[in-house]
């Protein structure tokens, strides 16, 4: 679970960068379609817990939530309402997001709610990851 932990650390650094050059001047920012879903991620005694802002989304036509091979992806698309003239800093289009799941996470159990605009997955773990332990070599001579 440690090298999990460290992975999940080092992923959040560049989700760090494109949180930094979302807030950077329009003539610099990422199309839509590289822009991902904030969150925020933590784990209980006995589950795993993704939050994602989505506000103003409608749950069942416009967000996805999968899960395979130990990975939660998440993906929402925002459709632009058409209005005559004015100025928009509202992003539109696909966002996605994929979370690294922890060791014995139960993919068959997962739960989603979607409240006031936020998206909490929550994991069952089923069982606690074995901690690393240090294995005794014999000499075979």
């Amino acid at each position: 679970m440690a090298s999990t932990l460290q992975h999940r650390d080092s992923r959040r650094q560049f989700a760090d960068l494109f949180d930094w050059a979302e807030g950077l001047p329009s003539l610099f920012t990422m199309p839509a379609t590289m822009r991902g879903v904030r969150i925020e991620e933590f784990a209980d005694e006995d589950k795993y817990v993704v939050r994602a802002e989505l506000p103003g989304l409608d749950p069942d036509k416009d967000i996805k939530v999968e899960i395979a091979n130990g990975m939660l992806t998440i993906s929402a698309t925002r459709q632009q309402e058409e209005h005559d003239g004015g100025h928009s800093e509202f992003h539109y289009g696909a966002l996605t997001r994929r979370v690294l799941l922890p060791d014995g996470a139960d993919e068959q159990n997962v739960v989603a709610k979607y409240t006031a605009g936020i998206l909490e997955v929550t994991v069952p773990i089923a069982a606690k990851a074995a901690e690393a332990r240090t294995v005794t070599i014999e000499h075979t001579d």
